[in-house]
């Protein structure tokens, strides 16, 4: 695969089968959730974590997905905030499945649906929207390993009322 394809400033983990691809601003935390999440891998908290690029990669379509590579110059290169710039596994290439925008402005406790999407050169990807003042870390880790609540689950007797945190009394022992 030739290096070409948008230049974009976000780093990649591949989880499993699929990238996350780690969007936002100067300083959000790009670099320390990318090995925040090569960590939980090697933790088994979510499949095996491996860096596809940090602070700079290049996505491409490829049918009706985005691949994303690291940038040449910064391959098998991740910024440890404290010590520096360091080596580490690499993978030359992912399919995108999951974006995380971080200090996003829409980030909310509930998002509606649309806010849990996004556009990336044509392809619609889920995305999670993390807020400045919260640690992405978990969001990722849910959304890797937990499915969506159904929309045909019956609310408890409180949340009909408005009462509680509007979960299933029994989620914790289940």
């Amino acid at each position: 695969m030739s290096e070409g394809g948008q230049s974009v400033h976000a780093s990649a983990v591949k989880v499993g089968n699929l990238a996350v691809l780690i969007c936002g601003p100067s300083g959000a935390g790009k670099s320390r959730l990318a090995f925040e999440l090569i960590m939980a891998g090697r933790a088994g908290v979510v499949e095996k974590a491996v860096l596809v690029g940090d602070d700079r990669v290049h996505l491409a379509t490829v049918g009706n997905e985005i691949v994303v590579r690291p940038a040449r110059m910064l391959a098998g290169l991740i910024e440890i905030r404290g010590l520096g710039i360091r080596q580490c596994d690499f993978v030359e290439h992912a399919t995108v499945g999951l974006v995380v925008d971080l200090a996003a402005p829409d980030a909310e406790r509930l998002p509606p649906p649309e806010a849990l999407k996004t556009r990336i050169l044509g392809v619609e990807l889920p995305r999670i929207p993390v807020a400045s003042d919260y640690s992405p870390l978990p969001l990722v880790v849910a959304a890797l390993t937990t499915t969506k609540s159904s929309s045909s689950v019956n609310p408890s007797g409180d949340c009909l009322k408005g009462n509680g945190n509007h979960m299933n009394p029994t989620i914790a022992t289940e």
